[in-house]
């Protein structure tokens, strides 16, 4: 019988995983251990088959993470760090853009399937529920990144965004601002969690809700988002602050009050949610929320390879708190502009 990475893995009492970072040359290995696996490698004469041990069900040392919009940077700094740590841990990263678009998660998780990637991590929401479902059913490794499904058997790890869309309501509240525009995506967990914040900072400060000053968008990015913004800056009674559910959201909303002629900070407040890297070359630079991205990425691989390497069945559900941070795009309400 052909010799296996795990039959190493055994015989130096590692994992299969420290192995692999051995034979791949990456991750931090004690030179200690990393002699004991290289001399085992050596006396077995172990050749290491990557597409054999896929054909055969065995590890291929590969995650796959769905994303839902290529074009939204946020992603792009998921992936950064999750491969990052991944890297370290021995595995390498496969990305697959789904566009939302239930047929496209059928397609791209068969294919990752026939592939045999060792585990999945999903980010955003996942419309297909049957092929998710089918997922959980079948136990292979899983985790959600950037939001919660407390009714299913697996692990995530999120930002607070209920406790985010306070904040962000809250900041504009305490600079003056009463009418508070709200642009938000549909059918997405944040786009419910950060919209229930706004509302629940706005019932506490004593004011309304005004309903008018509230949008969900199906299309969720700049141009979307700035024909949202045109509709909440051309009313009669316009909002003196926006609070955009993602950072794409809040650049439209910039955008729009641009070509409307409408002075940001001094005429408008904005903020957006996420604190992507575009934030600070927008101009004005955005204010915004912050999710310590680089924790969720790495706390996501640990709980993947945790499942991939059955050291821990527990689905662990973990919440990161949101930070303020302040650019040049929120200020003070001009009490000319709240008449």
């Amino acid at each position: 019988m052909k010799l296996t990475i795990y039959d190493i893995a055994r015989e130096a009492g590692v994992s299969a995983t420290t192995v692999s970072k051995v034979i791949n040359n990456k991750g931090r290995i004690s030179e200690k251990t990393r002699k004991k696996i290289t001399a085992i490698i050596d006396k077995r004469h172990y050749q290491p088959n990557v597409l054999a041990s896929a054909m055969k069900g065995k590890s291929t040392y590969t995650i796959a993470l769905l994303i839902p919009d290529a074009a939204n940077p946020i992603y792009a700094q998921y992936l950064k760090y999750i491969e990052e740590y991944g890297q370290e841990l021995g595995f390498s990263v496969v990305m697959c853009s789904t566009g939302s678009d239930p047929k496209k998660e059928a397609k791209h998780i068969t294919l990752l399937k026939q592939k045999r990637v060792d585990g999945f991590i999903i980010a955003s929401f996942f419309k297909n529920e049957p092929v998710l479902r089918q997922l959980i059913e079948e136990e292979i490794p899983l985790v959600f990144i950037a939001f919660h499904r407390p009714e299913l058997p697996v692990g995530s790890v999120a930002g607070d965004d209920y406790l985010g869309g306070y904040v962000a309501t809250e900041h504009l509240l305490s600079l003056g601002h009463c009418r508070i525009g709200i642009i938000a995506e549909e059918g997405t967990a944040s786009g419910a969690e950060r919209p229930r914040g706004y509302e629940k900072a706005l019932i506490n400060a004593g004011i309304e809700v005004d309903k008018n000053l509230v949008i969900t968008t199906t299309d969720p990015t700049i141009e979307g988002a700035q024909l949202c913004a045109r509709e909440l800056l051309t009313n009669r009674q316009r909002p003196t602050a926006i609070f955009g559910c993602n950072d794409i959201l809040a650049i439209g909303a910039i955008m729009a009050a641009k070509e409307l002629g409408i002075k940001i900070p001094d005429e408008l407040s904005i903020i957006g949610f996420d604190n992507a890297v575009m934030c600070k070359v927008v101009e004005p630079q955005l204010s915004s929320i912050d999710i310590p991205i680089h924790e969720m990425g790495r706390k996501a691989m640990g709980l993947l390879i945790q499942q991939i390497e059955q050291k821990d069945n527990t689905r662990q559900r973990i919440s990161l708190l949101p930070e303020l941070v302040i650019r040049q795009s929120t200020a003070r309400l001009n009490e000319r502009e709240s008449i």
